[in-house]
């Protein structure tokens, strides 16, 4: 039975933002401070390497219950029997990957429009990613920002928990929760973190605090 995910702190690892440190080390930190799920994020390493990755890190957030998220690959998703995948806009289809996936697997999706979001709303996604409300340079290609007007207009109409994603960090993190978000993904604030156990204990010190503000 699929449990419905806590999307609070949302970390995306990206190997190339960990200062040479391994991304276990970066996910087990981020684990002990209090992530809620992490997605496993890589663009250039084999398949096999992405798998093996999976496996390790599967076993540092599973005893803490966080799951883990494979970004687009739904093989390596299967091959690890990950908690679910988040999928693109140019990715394979939300209903192809739910039939591959089953019923109790998460997928998300990105959205980076209002009429993403519109076009989503009848498909058999858990989440939806809301990007970018600030340009960053981990994604150097997407055409504009969303900004928080974006994200409250989505909220106005979605049936779906929402995500911000973007360059988002203990500073914005209170106002795109405050804008609507029911979470905030994160890379670098998290990823570059000297101690990214104590940022990520920082960040959802200032997410719970948002929430019962809004």
């Amino acid at each position: 039975m699929k449990v419905k995910p806590v999307l609070d702190i949302y970390l995306v690892t990206d190997r190339d933002l960990c200062q040479g440190r391994p991304i276990e080390e970066i996910v087990a930190g981020a684990v002990r401070g209090g992530v809620t799920i992490v997605q496993l994020r890589e663009k250039t390493c084999s398949t096999r390497q992405f798998i093996h990755l999976a496996e390790r890190l599967k076993e540092i957030v599973a005893p803490a219950n966080v799951p883990l998220i494979i970004n687009d690959r739904i093989d390596v998703a299967l091959a690890v029997d990950a908690d679910g995948v988040h999928l693109g806009q140019e990715d394979m289809p939300c209903d192809i990957a739910r039939a591959l996936l089953g019923e109790d697997k998460i997928i998300g999706l990105s959205v980076e429009s209002v009429q993403d979001a519109r076009d989503a709303e009848f498909l058999d996604v858990d989440y939806l990613g809301v990007s970018p409300i600030y340009f960053t340079p981990t994604k150097r290609d997407l055409k504009r920002e969303l900004g928080l007007d974006g994200l409250r207009q989505i909220k106005s109409f979605s049936r779906h928990p929402l995500v911000g994603i973007g360059g988002l960090n203990a500073a914005n993190a209170a106002t795109v929760i405050k804008s609507g978000a029911d979470g905030v993904a994160v890379v670098s604030a998290i990823c570059c973190a000297e101690d990214p156990e104590k940022a990520t204990r920082e960040l959802a010190q200032i997410v719970a605090r948002a929430k019962t503000e809004r």
